[in-house]
């Protein structure tokens, strides 16, 4: 067994692979060229009702989003299959996983039910796997999380969705939304009244936009990952 590299402080390394290794790089922090194009953002909501609160918040979203110069799409979760009853070639699928991959950042907005999202929202990130091939639909992407709750505020909606956010090794931004009492934050139009949690709601868009013209284009180097490296170069030759 090989002895291992030293490393700085002059300690033996037995279990690094020292030429995968690469320490921060301050010069590729600074990307060789920025995007113009608009931020692509991809809003899913996590209910099926005719009024539905969560995709009236969403379509809230949606437009702040458009104003402040993002280009959007919002995912309809209809008639999309319960993951694993049927192929990955279903046209819902297809349609989820290109939007996916065609996003630079993501909204994601729940119902809290039981304590937790609803099985509607699940099922969209179920279809949506860490890896298609080489291509990951969702790694360092940017994400905003918010909730609506039937009662009182309430963030384990938004709980859950932070953790699915970090299991689907998104960028998910520090601040949030939780819309209490839903049923009386809309109008008749659907329009969302003007609040404190309406406000809370600009709040969260106006900074997913900024982290997401900061992260784009450097989102490759960040997630680049020495495991992952280690495994690519341990490959065997075809």
């Amino acid at each position: 067994m090989r002895d291992g590299p030293l490393d700085g402080g002059g300690e033996r390394m037995p279990a690094l692979r020292r030429e995968l290794l690469h320490p921060p790089d301050m010069a590729r922090l600074e990307p060789a060229g920025r995007a113009e194009h608009s931020p692509r953002i991809l809003l899913l909501y996590g209910s099926l009702r005719e009024r539905s609160y969560s995709r009236l918040l969403v379509e809230e979203a949606d437009r702040l989003l458009r104003m402040m110069g993002a280009e959007t799409r919002i995912f309809d979760p209809r008639e999309l299959p319960m993951a694993n009853s049927t192929g990955p070639d279903h046209p819902k699928v297809q349609e989820l996983r290109a939007l996916s991959l065609w996003s630079e950042g993501q909204v994601w907005c729940s119902p809290e039910m039981h304590g937790a999202v609803t099985g509607v929202f699940k099922n969209q990130i179920d279809w949506l796997p860490l890896e298609i091939g080489s291509v990951r639909p969702t790694q360092g992407r940017t994400l905003a999380v918010m909730q609506v709750s039937g009662g009182s505020q309430s963030f384990n909606a938004v709980n859950t969705l932070r953790l699915l956010g970090r299991w689907m090794r998104m960028f998910t931004i520090p601040n949030q939304s939780s819309v209490p009492r839903a049923y009386e934050q809309f109008d008749d139009a659907g329009r969302m009244k003007q609040s404190a949690n309406y406000d809370r709601v600009v709040d969260v868009m106006e900074e997913l936009l900024r982290f997401t013209w900061l992260l784009r284009d450097r989102a490759d180097y960040l997630v680049d990952r020495y495991s992952e490296r280690k495994t690519t170069f341990d490959l065997p030759a075809r």
